[in-house]
């Protein structure tokens, strides 16, 4: 499936102060292009008791952004069926996934969908009555898939076909203690409150892992003992790399932990590569490259301020909006923030190197 073509251009801001930053230079601000997943918001409404405004989302949205640019194309809109949404202001956008080869992982809140890239093909699609906010999907070592069901406090090993491998509660409960097998699940909108909202999962080697928002941590779900204890904020992804874990925090840091020892060995805090009074907004979505890191930030909403996000408050004033930035790994710099809510895109959760077109079209 593909889109309509974006022509809105936007030339990307480069961050120049180099205040912050120790002795090794920066890298040059980065021209490629990206896909970047995410969902686009539905017009505003006023706050009131029982509308919570971080599920007013009507559609799935992958751009292909060229960097250099500022510009976008549309690859996918999409809408999940009424078969496998809540009947009321169902939320509709893609959380996060994984890109191997040629093929695009993805989820929305209920389903899993698998593209074939450049052209956007849907290739395969999943949905079980027991998903619910589905976060994160990628294929395990041995050709199924790993999901974060985060609805339900769960990760999923299942087949292409939907047979269940596998499931863990991430808090080492019995997995249906609070949750029940007669209940469609994707008919619910909410769940909440989750106990961990397990939000990502990977692989050290062959061994299965998922990120834990509630507990800051992210844990071996075939040994709950082998924990990567992050602390600082609430932690989205978990993107492996050279031998080391990536995970994002959402007030915009990036921990960095070893895959040997299962420590954190250093911390980036993205916000000192801004002014003091900038709010980037929620960082989630992360693509790690060997000298810099894209990371993507979301506009916070009321609601969210409200639940656990205190740190907003704290003499913030400049709202950046949704956009993605470009980070140099070696001096922190910001080397791009390039806006997307012009394109349509209200909240990032994904961001995938797309490939070279010379190679693709091979």
């Amino acid at each position: 499936m593909t889109g309509r073509n974006v022509t809105t251009e936007t030339k990307p801001d480069v961050a120049t102060d180099p205040s912050h930053v120790g002795a090794a230079p920066a890298a040059q601000p980065p021209t490629e292009r990206l896909y970047v997943a995410g969902g686009q918001q539905r017009a505003l409404r006023s706050l009131r008791d029982g509308v919570d405004d971080w599920y007013e989302y009507q559609k799935a949205i992958v751009l292909e952004l060229d960097t250099g640019s500022g510009k976008a194309e549309v690859k996918v809109e999409y809408v999940s069926p009424s078969a496998h949404a809540p009947a009321d202001d169902p939320a509709i956008l893609f959380k996060s996934g994984t890109l191997v080869g040629d093929q695009l992982f993805l989820t929305t809140q209920t389903e899993v969908l698998i593209y074939r890239v450049p052209s956007f093909e849907r290739v395969a699609y999943v949905s079980m009555p027991f998903f619910n906010d589905v976060h994160h999907v990628r294929p395990t070592p041995s050709g199924n898939l790993l999901i974060a069901n985060t609805g339900l406090d769960m990760a999923v090993e299942m087949t292409y076909n939907g047979t269940v491998v596998q499931i863990w509660n991430v808090l080492g409960e019995d997995p249906w203690a609070r949750f029940s097998r007669d209940i469609d699940y994707r008919l619910v909108k909410t769940t909440k409150p989750h106990l961990a909202h397990p939000n990502h999962v990977f692989y050290v080697g062959d061994e299965p892992w998922a990120t834990r928002f509630e507990q800051r941590d992210a844990i071996s779900l075939t040994d709950p003992q082998r924990r990567i204890d992050i602390g600082l904020e609430r932690v989205h992804d978990g993107i492996v790399h050279n031998g080391h874990v990536y995970f994002t925090t959402v007030n915009g840091q990036v921990a960095i932990a070893d895959t040997a020892s299962l420590k954190v060995v250093e911390v980036l805090d993205l916000t000192e590569a801004h002014p003091p009074d900038m709010l980037l907004g929620w960082a989630r979505g992360l693509l790690v490259q060997d000298d810099r890191i894209w990371v993507g930030f979301s506009r916070i909403r009321p609601t969210k301020i409200r639940e656990n996000v205190g740190w907003v408050l704290r003499g913030l004033k400049r709202d950046f909006g949704t956009h993605v930035g470009c980070y140099d790994l070696r001096s922190g710099q910001n080397l791009a923030q390039v806006p997307l809510e012009q394109f349509g895109l209200g909240a990032v959760f994904g961001i995938y190197s797309a490939p070279d077109e010379a190679a693709a079209g091979a």
